[in-house]
């Protein structure tokens, strides 16, 4: 299929030769929240039931392992100088970048994944099964995407660099997507009257919000208006992260 959407040329794009600082800690909160969502059966319950000593123990051993790898410029973003300066070339990925992404995708699509099943349940029967979905299907759906990654099956964790023009719209538009859907679920959690929320047709308007809103942000990310979510087609020195 023809794709219609917004492109953007590598040579009409400035060229950045090095990351500023401000730049540089604007990426680092990004991969805390990575690696803190990485358990998620321990996720769930900090929604469900509220910030544990658990949950802290976790952060805190994120906070150092993020702090390290951010020291040593191994998280995305976090580089000094841009790591990919040319979106055709064909240039080696390194390790940190395909596990960093890796476990981003994960972040991204078993949370998605299972809110949908729970809301699908939960409209049909009218009984919810977040808490066992979380506790029986997580780990094996996380690590099945896992396995993908490292197997460089998923955009932005191949071998290669070289289709990162493209790979990196569909990252930033499945970002946009899962973000907004989920906060818009949030959000009707909070807002929605106890005695409609937990009914069937509550539970539809929660699971068609949250359907509509992955297929409009989806859409909108093929079509190239969101930011970071156009072609790239390659020639000048570019930058990417």
């Amino acid at each position: 299929m023809r794709y219609n959407g917004k492109i953007e040329y590598a040579q009409a794009r400035k060229i950045r030769e090095r990351n500023t600082h401000i730049y540089r800690m604007a990426h680092l909160p990004i991969w805390i929240w990575v690696f803190f969502l990485a358990p998620g059966p321990l996720t769930f319950s900090l929604f469900a039931h509220g910030f544990s000593k658990a949950n802290l123990a976790w952060l805190s051993l994120v906070l150092i392992g993020t702090a390290i790898a951010g020291f040593y410029e191994q998280l995305p973003g976090v580089e000094t100088r841009p790591y990919i300066l040319r979106f055709d070339e064909d240039k080696p990925n390194p390790l940190y970048r395909k596990v960093c992404y890796t476990f981003a995708w994960s972040a991204v699509l078993t949370f998605a994944l299972l809110n949908l099943s729970g809301l699908a349940i939960a409209a049909v029967t009218g009984v919810w099964y977040m808490n066992q979905i979380y506790h029986y299907a997580y780990l094996p759906l996380a690590a099945l995407i896992l396995l993908l990654g490292a197997a460089g099956k998923l955009p932005r964790v191949g071998p290669s660099t070289k289709g990162e023009g493209t790979e990196r719209r569909y990252f930033y538009g499945s970002v946009w997507a899962v973000t907004i859907a989920q906060t818009l679920l949030l959000v009707l959690w909070k807002v929605l009257p106890a005695a409609f929320a937990h009914t069937r047709e509550g539970n539809m308007v929660k699971l068609t919000a949250f359907v509509g809103a992955l297929a409009l942000m989806g859409f909108a990310a093929y079509r190239g208006i969101l930011p970071r979510t156009r072609p790239i087609v390659p020639g000048e020195l570019m930058v990417s992260d």
